[in-house]
């Protein structure tokens, strides 16, 4: 029987019953658990950009994608957080002060710096 491509190219095949199934292993990478912003950027992938999507799942490459993903956002988060705080003066000495204050200003801060996180890495 002549070889297919998928096993010209290094892949095998495992018979299931009458068939034979492509063998696809998971990394040891994939295996990791996948945040909050990995989650949305898969939802979104699969719903609008099925394409992309599905070369990323069957390249191996889609959980690695989403542990990145997950990972920037976070930093970022943390980033623009840190930075719209120092710019707007919400210190220590305002959580101090007026402590419903603080938490106004830090939840609108946060809001903002995460609509800016998913416009820009999970929604793009």
């Amino acid at each position: 029987m002549e070889q297919s491509l998928y096993e010209k190219l290094g892949g095998s095949y495992v018979k299931v019953g009458d068939y034979l199934l492509p063998d696809l292993t998971i990394d040891e990478f994939e295996q990791q658990t996948i945040g909050k912003y990995g989650r949305m950027r898969k939802r979104y992938l699969k719903e609008y950009r099925r394409v992309l999507y599905t070369n990323l799942l069957v390249n191996g490459k889609l959980f690695r994608h989403l542990a990145e993903i997950d990972q920037s956002c976070e930093e970022q988060l943390e980033l623009i957080i840190q930075r719209m705080a120092k710019q707007e003066g919400v210190t220590e000495m305002l959580k101090a002060v007026d402590q419903m204050e603080w938490v106004r200003r830090m939840n609108s801060i946060n809001n903002r710096a995460e609509e800016i996180v998913l416009s820009e890495l999970i929604y793009c």
